[in-house]
């Protein structure tokens, strides 16, 4: 059914809605061929509107006159055959009421032209009727129905992409034709083999596409996206035939736990990435676009058209050279990998044959319930154990999981499977490695003078430990107060600020022994200070209890300067 027609089906229901339908109709003569409405008599035309007048019944109105024929012989054969016509028209209405469940059961079942074409039956049915006023109305109301319907079905029809052939622009410039040398010299070797691979999945994917109506050519975009590598994994984590993150697998019915991953699926990974890319069509609607908002995200892609501000350029090409430069070379690429598979002589590429014959699919499938090596699988049915990995690609480590799995296998060997299933081996979830060994710190004890303003909980952030630990350590009580000047031992696995170590005279490790340093006070403490604006080595001095000699001695200054910012030992 042509758009001209569609468009009168519109017009035809918005007349049934919201205009008197038989007056709308009567005043265009197409409608009228094609709706089987008669033009009414003059007096009919007369009688209109008058009161006391039935419709169609112009000898009820007064004002109107009609010449009434006199009686004839044969009246009342006459009356029988009307009676009898009047059947046969309730007969053909019934018909095209069945015809219109008819189609609606097809449409369901998405046979959409089988639909159509028992709609058209139903109406050219009911044209057959002479608009009996008993029939009337239910003409009316089927010729609604049926208007609805084929609204209906082409709404519907309008969200799903009809793709064709040539949708995808095959645009030859400077940056397709330096995307086809990089093909030609240094990754020639990569488009073969994946080319050659193309023939294990490539059908069935074609097969989807043209199921949801979109181009062929996106059967090619795995061996852009991955070399048509199953278990191919990108740096952005994405994985699988159609490199899906978590996310947006998640998303298209992609599911993943310790056993399973299903971006790997390739059927599966095919419906997903049909969906995203006739969503993405939606949004964009030029297919050059969709392949970048496919590559680098929707909202990317939308940013950057949001900051066209110059008559708001959506095309790829104008957005090319402001999207991310992976993104940029993606669909150029895409493009190269089309010219050269249409003609690769044209291009000195000798692709060879693809592996279509080593294609497992069709395939059978046969439930387990237990855990079983997929290689254990293969020797027991003497098939290739690579067949078992494409079917069951999903399968992280190999293993069927130990629940309900459908597992893969090829079309002939299912019966041989159920013949040798109780003879794999089962296999054993390997234990947890032990933990780690952790090592207790050994705690130091270091010794702290509480200067104002601080508390316990400052302290116990300063030296990495916990209150109740230095109250443990000075028995101090919940109410107890700290006061200015106190000595509290710290227990702490933090030592900057360093103890000093007794006995023997002998520093803590974390003190380098410089030459010439003088031995201090077995029991005072050292620890970095930062010297401020201001400072001197006098004022510090008498700050922290100690000579200018001994500052000078522990942090090596020849002279009596000190610079803001600098840090320095001193005694506490």
């Amino acid at each position: 059914m042509n758009s001209e027609k569609l468009l009168l089906w519109i017009a035809v229901l918005f007349s049934f809605l919201f205009l008197n339908t038989h007056e709308a109709l009567a005043e265009n003569s197409y409608f009228q061929k094609l709706f089987g409405i008669q033009t009414p008599s003059a007096a009919e035309a007369a009688c209109q509107g008058k009161p006391g007048c039935t419709a169609g019944k112009a000898a009820d109105c007064p004002d109107v006159k009609v010449v009434k024929s006199a009686s004839r012989p044969g009246d009342e054969d006459d009356a029988e055959d009307a009676e009898d016509e009047k059947d046969s028209e309730q007969d053909i209405m019934e018909t095209s009421l069945s015809l219109l469940e008819d189609s609606q059961e097809l449409w369901v079942k998405g046979d959409v032209e089988g639909a159509i074409r028992l709609l058209d039956q139903a109406y050219e049915l009911m044209l057959k009727t002479d608009g009996d006023p008993d029939i009337a109305r239910q003409k009316d109301d089927l010729r609604l129905l049926i208007s609805k319907r084929i609204l209906t079905i082409y709404t519907s029809q309008q969200t799903k992409t009809n793709g064709k052939y040539s949708e995808i622009p095959l645009i030859m410039n400077a940056d397709v034709e330096k995307e086809i040398r990089l093909f030609q010299t240094v990754e020639r070797d990569f488009f073969i083999s994946s080319y050659q691979r193309s023939g294990l999945y490539r059908p069935m994917i074609v097969a989807e596409l043209k199921k949801a109506g979109l181009p062929e050519e996106l059967s090619w975009l795995p061996l852009v996206e991955s070399g048509f590598k199953i278990c191919a994994l990108s740096r952005a984590r994405a994985l699988g035939l159609w490199q899906f993150i978590p996310s947006t697998g998640y998303k298209y019915g992609m599911n993943r736990d310790e056993w399973i991953d299903e971006r790997m699926d390739s059927e599966k990974s095919t419906v997903g990435a049909i969906g995203y890319l006739k969503e993405l069509h939606q949004m964009f609607g030029d297919w050059l676009t969709v392949l970048a908002a496919y590559n680098c995200g929707e909202g990317r892609v939308l940013k950057v058209i949001a900051g066209q501000h110059i008559n708001y350029l959506d095309r790829f090409w104008d957005l090319y050279r402001r999207l991310p430069y992976e993104t940029a070379r993606y669909v150029p690429r895409f493009l190269a990998t089309l010219h050269i598979i249409r003609n690769p002589k044209k291009y000195g590429m000798n692709l060879g044959q693809t592996l279509e014959n080593d294609s497992p699919f069709p395939y059978s499938v046969v439930k387990t319930s237990r855990s079983m090596r997929l290689s254990d699988i293969a020797a027991k049915m003497e098939i290739s154990e690579d067949a078992l990995n494409v079917l069951n690609a999903e399968l992280r480590l190999r293993v069927t999981p130990d629940r309900d799995y459908n597992l893969k296998v090829p079309a002939d060997s299912s019966v041989k499977l159920l013949a040798v299933m109780d003879e794999i081996p089962q296999w054993e979830k390997p234990a947890p490695p032990p933990p780690p060994k952790i090592v207790p710190k050994k705690s130091v004890l270091v010794k702290h003078k509480v200067k104002k303003g601080q508390t316990l909980s400052s302290i116990a952030q300063k030296y990495g430990t916990t209150i109740n630990a230095i109250r443990e350590a000075n028995r101090l009580s919940k109410r107890a107060v700290l006061k200015y000047g106190q000595i509290l031992t710290i227990p702490s696995d933090d030592v900057s600020p360093v103890k000093m170590a007794k006995g023997k005279g002998k520093k803590s490790g974390n003190i380098s022994k410089a030459k010439g340093k003088k031995k201090f006070a077995q029991d005072k403490n050292v620890r970095r200070y930062k010297v401020k604006r201001g400072d001197t080595l006098v004022s510090l001095a008498k700050r922290f209890d100690v000579s200018v000699q001994d500052l000078k001695k522990m942090n090596n200054l020849s002279g009596s300067s000190l610079k803001a910012g600098e840090t320095i030992k001193v005694i506490q």
